[in-house]
Protein backbone atom coordinates (compact mmCIF):
# COMPACT_ATOMS: atom_id res chain seq x y z
CA UNK A 1 0.00 0.00 0.00
CA UNK A 2 3.00 2.44 1.12
CA UNK A 3 4.06 1.73 -2.37
CA UNK A 4 1.39 2.46 -4.57
CA UNK A 5 0.48 5.49 -2.96
CA UNK A 6 4.15 6.96 -3.35
CA UNK A 7 3.74 5.99 -7.15
CA UNK A 8 0.27 7.75 -6.95
CA UNK A 9 1.83 10.54 -5.43
CA UNK A 10 4.77 10.45 -8.37
CA UNK A 11 2.05 9.76 -10.85
CA UNK A 12 0.11 12.67 -9.85
CA UNK A 13 3.59 15.08 -9.75
CA UNK A 14 4.20 14.32 -13.41
CA UNK A 15 0.61 14.97 -14.49
CA UNK A 16 0.96 18.29 -13.13
CA UNK A 17 3.86 19.02 -15.29
CA UNK A 18 2.85 17.68 -18.30
CA UNK A 19 -0.33 19.81 -17.82
CA UNK A 20 1.88 22.86 -17.42
CA UNK A 21 4.84 22.16 -20.05
CA UNK A 22 2.72 20.01 -23.26
CA UNK A 23 0.04 22.09 -25.34
CA UNK A 24 -2.81 21.05 -25.90
CA UNK A 25 -4.52 20.44 -29.62
CA UNK A 26 -5.02 24.18 -29.15
CA UNK A 27 -1.29 25.23 -28.50
CA UNK A 28 -1.96 26.72 -25.33
CA UNK A 29 -0.14 25.71 -22.26
CA UNK A 30 -2.18 24.94 -19.09
CA UNK A 31 -1.19 26.91 -16.07
CA UNK A 32 -0.87 24.95 -13.29
CA UNK A 33 0.08 25.77 -9.91
CA UNK A 34 2.83 24.34 -8.09
CA UNK A 35 3.63 22.05 -11.22
CA UNK A 36 7.21 20.45 -10.26
CA UNK A 37 9.52 20.33 -13.21
CA UNK A 38 10.09 17.92 -15.23
CA UNK A 39 13.72 15.79 -15.49
CA UNK A 40 15.54 17.67 -18.07
CA UNK A 41 16.01 15.00 -20.78
CA UNK A 42 12.18 14.60 -20.66
CA UNK A 43 11.17 18.15 -20.81
CA UNK A 44 14.29 18.48 -23.71
CA UNK A 45 12.32 15.20 -25.31
CA UNK A 46 8.51 17.13 -25.09
CA UNK A 47 10.20 20.18 -26.76
CA UNK A 48 11.37 17.78 -30.00
CA UNK A 49 8.70 16.07 -29.74
CA UNK A 50 5.57 18.89 -30.23
CA UNK A 51 7.05 19.67 -33.60
CA UNK A 52 5.99 16.22 -35.10
CA UNK A 53 3.38 14.49 -32.90
CA UNK A 54 0.01 15.61 -31.50
CA UNK A 55 0.00 14.96 -27.91
CA UNK A 56 -3.81 14.12 -28.14
CA UNK A 57 -3.24 10.78 -30.75
CA UNK A 58 -4.65 7.87 -29.32
CA UNK A 59 -1.82 5.31 -30.98
CA UNK A 60 1.39 4.88 -32.39
CA UNK A 61 1.35 5.10 -36.52
CA UNK A 62 2.68 1.22 -38.28
CA UNK A 63 4.89 0.73 -41.01
CA UNK A 64 4.35 -1.74 -43.51
CA UNK A 65 3.59 -4.78 -41.98
CA UNK A 66 5.20 -6.77 -44.78
CA UNK A 67 8.10 -4.81 -44.30
CA UNK A 68 8.47 -5.39 -40.86
CA UNK A 69 8.11 -8.71 -41.14
CA UNK A 70 10.86 -9.44 -43.82
CA UNK A 71 12.92 -7.38 -41.41
CA UNK A 72 12.44 -9.84 -38.68
CA UNK A 73 13.35 -13.08 -40.25
CA UNK A 74 16.51 -11.56 -41.11
CA UNK A 75 17.67 -9.41 -38.31
CA UNK A 76 20.87 -10.08 -36.18
CA UNK A 77 18.55 -10.09 -33.36
CA UNK A 78 15.33 -12.51 -34.41
CA UNK A 79 18.23 -15.83 -32.77
CA UNK A 80 19.15 -14.44 -29.55
CA UNK A 81 15.77 -13.02 -28.64
CA UNK A 82 13.91 -16.06 -29.76
CA UNK A 83 16.63 -18.05 -27.83
CA UNK A 84 15.11 -16.26 -25.01
CA UNK A 85 11.22 -15.95 -25.21
CA UNK A 86 10.65 -18.31 -22.96
CA UNK A 87 12.33 -16.21 -20.30
CA UNK A 88 10.73 -12.92 -21.28
CA UNK A 89 7.67 -14.44 -21.82
CA UNK A 90 7.65 -15.94 -18.60
CA UNK A 91 8.73 -12.28 -17.37
CA UNK A 92 6.15 -10.65 -18.88
CA UNK A 93 3.08 -13.27 -17.57
CA UNK A 94 4.69 -13.29 -14.00
CA UNK A 95 4.91 -9.51 -13.19
CA UNK A 96 2.28 -8.05 -15.52
CA UNK A 97 4.61 -6.72 -18.38
CA UNK A 98 4.57 -6.89 -22.05
CA UNK A 99 8.33 -7.64 -23.28
CA UNK A 100 9.36 -5.81 -26.77
CA UNK A 101 11.74 -5.81 -29.38
CA UNK A 102 12.64 -2.54 -32.12
CA UNK A 103 15.10 -2.19 -34.86
CA UNK A 104 17.62 0.52 -34.75
CA UNK A 105 14.99 2.94 -36.13
CA UNK A 106 12.29 2.52 -33.08
CA UNK A 107 9.79 0.08 -34.93
CA UNK A 108 8.96 -2.81 -33.18
CA UNK A 109 9.98 -6.24 -34.47
CA UNK A 110 8.77 -8.65 -32.22
CA UNK A 111 6.58 -8.70 -28.91
CA UNK A 112 5.25 -10.96 -26.02
CA UNK A 113 2.97 -10.70 -22.97
CA UNK A 114 -0.41 -12.07 -21.31
CA UNK A 115 -3.75 -11.27 -22.88
CA UNK A 116 -4.61 -8.92 -20.94
CA UNK A 117 -1.69 -6.86 -20.88
CA UNK A 118 -1.19 -7.41 -24.97
CA UNK A 119 -4.61 -6.01 -25.18
CA UNK A 120 -4.03 -3.12 -23.54
CA UNK A 121 -0.68 -2.93 -25.58
CA UNK A 122 -2.81 -3.36 -28.79
CA UNK A 123 -5.26 0.02 -27.54
CA UNK A 124 -1.96 2.08 -27.70
CA UNK A 125 -0.31 0.35 -31.01
CA UNK A 126 3.10 -1.24 -28.88
CA UNK A 127 3.11 -4.15 -31.18
CA UNK A 128 5.33 -5.72 -33.78
CA UNK A 129 5.18 -3.00 -36.52
CA UNK A 130 4.20 0.02 -34.64
CA UNK A 131 6.78 3.23 -35.01
CA UNK A 132 7.95 4.16 -31.41
CA UNK A 133 10.90 6.27 -32.09
CA UNK A 134 10.16 10.18 -31.31
CA UNK A 135 9.94 11.51 -34.14
CA UNK A 136 6.49 9.27 -34.48
CA UNK A 137 5.31 8.55 -30.67
CA UNK A 138 7.23 11.36 -29.01
CA UNK A 139 8.87 11.01 -25.52
CA UNK A 140 8.76 7.62 -24.36
CA UNK A 141 11.56 5.39 -23.23
CA UNK A 142 12.62 3.71 -26.49
CA UNK A 143 12.72 6.84 -28.16
CA UNK A 144 14.93 8.18 -24.97
CA UNK A 145 17.02 4.89 -25.05
CA UNK A 146 17.74 5.23 -29.15
CA UNK A 147 18.35 8.68 -28.69
CA UNK A 148 20.83 8.35 -25.85
CA UNK A 149 22.21 4.91 -26.19
CA UNK A 150 21.48 4.36 -22.69
CA UNK A 151 18.80 2.60 -20.17
CA UNK A 152 15.71 4.49 -19.57
CA UNK A 153 12.77 4.34 -17.71
CA UNK A 154 9.44 6.71 -18.58
CA UNK A 155 7.07 7.04 -16.04
CA UNK A 156 2.76 7.83 -16.57
CA UNK A 157 2.99 11.47 -17.73
CA UNK A 158 6.46 11.72 -18.56
CA UNK A 159 5.15 10.65 -21.78
CA UNK A 160 4.58 13.46 -24.03
CA UNK A 161 0.90 11.08 -26.15
CA UNK A 162 -1.62 11.01 -22.99
CA UNK A 163 -2.79 7.74 -24.12
CA UNK A 164 -0.01 6.62 -22.25
CA UNK A 165 0.23 8.47 -18.93
CA UNK A 166 -1.27 4.79 -17.45
CA UNK A 167 1.96 3.25 -18.27
CA UNK A 168 5.47 2.94 -17.21
CA UNK A 169 8.28 1.59 -19.37
CA UNK A 170 11.50 0.60 -19.15
CA UNK A 171 14.23 0.04 -22.21
CA UNK A 172 17.78 -0.86 -22.60
CA UNK A 173 19.78 -0.44 -25.94
CA UNK A 174 21.46 -3.49 -27.68
CA UNK A 175 24.06 -3.28 -29.48
CA UNK A 176 26.16 -5.93 -31.81
CA UNK A 177 29.78 -6.84 -30.92
CA UNK A 178 31.66 -3.56 -33.19
CA UNK A 179 28.80 -1.27 -31.11
CA UNK A 180 26.61 -0.44 -33.33
CA UNK A 181 23.02 0.07 -32.19
CA UNK A 182 20.61 -2.45 -33.20
CA UNK A 183 17.97 -1.49 -31.48
CA UNK A 184 15.88 -1.48 -28.03
CA UNK A 185 14.75 -4.18 -25.73
CA UNK A 186 11.42 -2.80 -23.57
CA UNK A 187 9.51 -3.88 -20.76
CA UNK A 188 5.87 -1.66 -19.82
CA UNK A 189 3.53 -2.03 -17.83
CA UNK A 190 0.75 -0.27 -15.95
CA UNK A 191 1.99 2.59 -14.16
CA UNK A 192 0.83 1.08 -10.32
CA UNK A 193 2.91 -1.62 -10.95
CA UNK A 194 6.43 0.25 -10.87
CA UNK A 195 9.11 -0.75 -9.42
CA UNK A 196 13.45 -0.64 -9.03
CA UNK A 197 14.31 -3.70 -9.31
CA UNK A 198 12.66 -3.65 -13.72
CA UNK A 199 14.93 -1.89 -14.80
CA UNK A 200 18.25 -3.99 -13.36
CA UNK A 201 15.89 -6.54 -15.01
CA UNK A 202 15.77 -5.37 -18.48
CA UNK A 203 19.63 -4.25 -18.87
CA UNK A 204 20.28 -7.82 -18.01
CA UNK A 205 18.65 -9.30 -20.62
CA UNK A 206 19.73 -6.92 -22.97
CA UNK A 207 22.93 -8.15 -21.75
CA UNK A 208 22.39 -11.50 -22.01
CA UNK A 209 21.48 -10.62 -25.84
CA UNK A 210 24.28 -8.92 -26.59
CA UNK A 211 26.36 -11.93 -25.01
CA UNK A 212 24.57 -14.40 -27.20
CA UNK A 213 24.66 -12.14 -30.69
CA UNK A 214 28.16 -11.97 -29.91
CA UNK A 215 28.86 -15.88 -29.74
CA UNK A 216 26.16 -16.05 -33.38
CA UNK A 217 27.84 -13.87 -34.95
CA UNK A 218 31.21 -14.18 -37.27
CA UNK A 219 34.19 -12.08 -35.44
CA UNK A 220 36.82 -10.06 -36.80
CA UNK A 221 39.21 -12.77 -37.14
CA UNK A 222 37.11 -14.24 -40.10
CA UNK A 223 38.31 -11.57 -42.45
CA UNK A 224 39.86 -8.51 -43.12
CA UNK A 225 39.41 -6.19 -39.89
CA UNK A 226 40.57 -2.01 -40.66
CA UNK A 227 40.94 0.58 -38.41
CA UNK A 228 41.46 3.32 -39.38
CA UNK A 229 40.12 6.14 -37.15
CA UNK A 230 43.12 7.43 -34.78
CA UNK A 231 45.29 4.67 -36.29
CA UNK A 232 46.18 2.63 -38.75
CA UNK A 233 45.95 -0.86 -38.42
CA UNK A 234 44.94 -4.06 -40.80
CA UNK A 235 44.34 -7.56 -39.68
CA UNK A 236 43.55 -10.37 -41.55
CA UNK A 237 42.37 -13.70 -39.75
CA UNK A 238 43.18 -12.13 -36.71
CA UNK A 239 46.86 -10.85 -37.30
CA UNK A 240 48.40 -8.40 -38.05
CA UNK A 241 48.77 -7.74 -42.12
CA UNK A 242 52.06 -6.03 -43.39
CA UNK A 243 49.87 -3.08 -45.66
CA UNK A 244 52.34 -0.39 -46.57
CA UNK A 245 50.80 3.47 -45.66
CA UNK A 246 49.75 3.55 -49.46
CA UNK A 247 47.74 0.49 -49.48
CA UNK A 248 46.08 1.32 -46.63
CA UNK A 249 44.89 4.59 -47.91
CA UNK A 250 43.45 2.18 -51.04
CA UNK A 251 41.95 0.21 -48.72
CA UNK A 252 40.53 2.93 -46.83
CA UNK A 253 39.19 4.44 -49.98
CA UNK A 254 37.71 1.51 -51.18
CA UNK A 255 36.25 0.48 -47.80
CA UNK A 256 34.42 4.34 -47.58
CA UNK A 257 33.40 4.15 -51.57
CA UNK A 258 31.82 0.57 -52.39
CA UNK A 259 30.88 1.70 -55.60
CA UNK A 260 34.58 1.81 -56.52
CA UNK A 261 36.86 3.74 -58.32
CA UNK A 262 38.34 3.76 -62.20
CA UNK A 263 41.95 3.58 -61.94
CA UNK A 264 42.13 7.52 -63.12
CA UNK A 265 39.74 8.37 -60.44
CA UNK A 266 41.63 6.51 -57.99
CA UNK A 267 45.00 7.74 -58.81
CA UNK A 268 43.86 11.28 -58.34
CA UNK A 269 42.56 10.56 -54.93
CA UNK A 270 45.93 9.15 -53.94
CA UNK A 271 48.16 11.47 -55.25
CA UNK A 272 46.41 14.30 -56.50
CA UNK A 273 48.35 16.19 -59.01
CA UNK A 274 51.37 14.50 -58.95
CA UNK A 275 52.88 12.46 -62.00
CA UNK A 276 52.41 9.07 -61.00
CA UNK A 277 52.54 5.94 -63.87
CA UNK A 278 49.27 4.19 -64.37
CA UNK A 279 51.72 1.40 -63.13
CA UNK A 280 52.78 2.21 -60.04
CA UNK A 281 49.10 2.25 -58.99
CA UNK A 282 48.64 -0.80 -60.49
CA UNK A 283 51.66 -2.29 -58.70
CA UNK A 284 50.40 -0.64 -55.29
CA UNK A 285 46.86 -2.33 -56.09
CA UNK A 286 48.51 -5.45 -56.78
CA UNK A 287 50.77 -5.60 -53.48
CA UNK A 288 47.34 -4.58 -51.34
CA UNK A 289 45.22 -7.71 -52.99
CA UNK A 290 48.60 -10.11 -52.37
CA UNK A 291 48.38 -8.81 -48.25
CA UNK A 292 44.62 -8.69 -47.88
CA UNK A 293 44.35 -12.40 -49.80
CA UNK A 294 42.74 -10.70 -53.06
CA UNK A 295 39.16 -9.54 -52.92
CA UNK A 296 39.89 -6.60 -55.00
CA UNK A 297 38.23 -6.76 -58.26
CA UNK A 298 40.43 -5.68 -61.47
CA UNK A 299 39.50 -2.71 -63.87
CA UNK A 300 37.40 -1.10 -61.83
CA UNK A 301 38.56 -1.18 -58.44
CA UNK A 302 35.99 -2.38 -55.37
CA UNK A 303 36.08 -4.58 -52.60
CA UNK A 304 34.44 -8.31 -53.43
CA UNK A 305 32.99 -8.52 -50.27
CA UNK A 306 32.92 -6.04 -47.19
CA UNK A 307 35.54 -5.83 -44.75
CA UNK A 308 35.61 -4.60 -40.93
CA UNK A 309 36.06 -0.81 -40.92
CA UNK A 310 35.25 1.56 -38.14
CA UNK A 311 35.34 4.33 -40.59
CA UNK A 312 32.18 3.12 -42.58
CA UNK A 313 30.81 1.91 -39.27
CA UNK A 314 31.40 5.31 -38.29
CA UNK A 315 29.15 6.73 -41.20
CA UNK A 316 27.04 4.29 -41.57
CA UNK A 317 26.20 5.29 -37.39
CA UNK A 318 25.98 9.19 -38.76
CA UNK A 319 23.71 8.20 -41.68
CA UNK A 320 21.29 6.83 -39.27
CA UNK A 321 21.46 9.47 -36.22
CA UNK A 322 23.17 7.60 -34.05
CA UNK A 323 24.84 9.85 -32.36
CA UNK A 324 25.87 7.51 -29.02
CA UNK A 325 27.11 5.04 -31.83
CA UNK A 326 28.84 7.70 -33.61
CA UNK A 327 31.15 8.93 -30.65
CA UNK A 328 31.59 5.63 -29.35
CA UNK A 329 33.30 5.00 -32.60
CA UNK A 330 35.09 8.40 -33.51
CA UNK A 331 38.55 7.52 -32.24
CA UNK A 332 40.31 10.13 -34.06
CA UNK A 333 40.86 11.47 -37.79
CA UNK A 334 40.95 9.31 -40.65
CA UNK A 335 44.44 8.02 -40.82
CA UNK A 336 45.85 10.97 -39.21
CA UNK A 337 49.14 10.66 -41.15
CA UNK A 338 47.95 10.66 -44.73
CA UNK A 339 48.00 13.77 -47.35
CA UNK A 340 45.84 12.01 -49.76
CA UNK A 341 43.58 14.02 -51.16
CA UNK A 342 40.91 11.26 -51.14
CA UNK A 343 41.69 10.57 -47.70
CA UNK A 344 41.87 14.46 -46.51
CA UNK A 345 38.59 14.71 -47.81
CA UNK A 346 37.10 12.04 -46.10
CA UNK A 347 38.58 13.22 -42.72
CA UNK A 348 37.38 16.53 -43.05
CA UNK A 349 33.83 15.07 -43.88
CA UNK A 350 33.48 12.34 -41.03
CA UNK A 351 34.87 14.94 -38.37
CA UNK A 352 32.47 17.72 -39.35
CA UNK A 353 29.59 15.16 -39.33
CA UNK A 354 30.61 14.12 -36.08
CA UNK A 355 31.33 17.25 -34.56
CA UNK A 356 27.83 18.59 -36.04
CA UNK A 357 25.85 15.65 -34.72
CA UNK A 358 27.29 16.10 -31.17
CA UNK A 359 27.02 19.79 -31.21
CA UNK A 360 23.18 19.14 -32.13
CA UNK A 361 22.67 16.53 -29.66
CA UNK A 362 21.31 17.67 -25.57
CA UNK A 363 23.13 14.64 -24.41
CA UNK A 364 26.20 15.74 -22.65
CA UNK A 365 27.93 12.37 -22.82
CA UNK A 366 28.33 12.96 -26.40
CA UNK A 367 30.35 16.02 -26.12
CA UNK A 368 32.56 15.13 -23.42
CA UNK A 369 33.40 11.58 -25.33
CA UNK A 370 33.99 13.33 -28.61
CA UNK A 371 35.62 16.56 -26.81
CA UNK A 372 38.52 13.54 -25.95
CA UNK A 373 39.61 13.21 -28.99
CA UNK A 374 38.75 17.25 -30.23
CA UNK A 375 40.80 18.84 -26.99
CA UNK A 376 41.30 22.30 -29.06
CA UNK A 377 37.73 22.46 -29.92
CA UNK A 378 36.63 25.03 -27.23
CA UNK A 379 32.48 25.23 -28.77
CA UNK A 380 32.46 21.62 -28.20
CA UNK A 381 33.74 22.17 -24.50
CA UNK A 382 31.53 24.77 -23.88
CA UNK A 383 28.57 22.88 -24.95
CA UNK A 384 29.46 20.10 -22.44
CA UNK A 385 29.24 22.85 -20.14
CA UNK A 386 26.12 24.33 -20.66
CA UNK A 387 24.51 20.63 -20.82
CA UNK A 388 26.01 18.99 -17.74
CA UNK A 389 24.04 20.20 -14.49
CA UNK A 390 25.78 22.25 -12.05
CA UNK A 391 26.38 19.97 -9.54
CA UNK A 392 28.19 17.67 -12.22
CA UNK A 393 31.59 16.59 -11.40
CA UNK A 394 32.55 16.02 -14.83
CA UNK A 395 32.19 19.90 -15.27
CA UNK A 396 35.72 20.14 -14.05
CA UNK A 397 36.86 17.96 -16.86
CA UNK A 398 34.60 19.97 -19.88
CA UNK A 399 36.35 23.14 -17.74
CA UNK A 400 39.68 22.25 -17.73
CA UNK A 401 39.10 21.21 -21.25
CA UNK A 402 38.08 24.42 -22.11
CA UNK A 403 41.18 26.64 -20.49
CA UNK A 404 43.27 24.45 -22.72
CA UNK A 405 41.70 24.83 -26.08
CA UNK A 406 41.27 28.91 -25.27
CA UNK A 407 45.23 29.11 -24.40
CA UNK A 408 46.51 27.56 -27.51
Amino acid sequence: MAQESALRRQRAAVERAWARRVPTRASVLWAVAGAPEPRAEVAQSWMRSLRTVDPAQDSAPTANDADVRAQWSTSPLRGPVLQLADELRTIADDAGYVAAVTDESGTILWSCGGRVMRRRAERVNFAPGARWDEPHMGTNALSLALRSGRPSTVFSAEHLVAALHGWVCYCAPIHDPRGRRLGVLDLSTVWNRAHPLAMSTVRTLATTIETRLAGSMPTAAAGIELNCLGTAEVSRDGQPARIRPRQLEILTLLALDPKGFTPDRLRDALYGDRPVSAATLKAEVSHLRSGIGGGITNRRYTLSSPIACDATDLQTALDAGDTATAVRLYRGPLLPESCAPGIVQWRHHLEVSVRTAVLASDCADHALRYGEHALHDATVHQHALRLLAPDDARRGVAAARLHSALLD
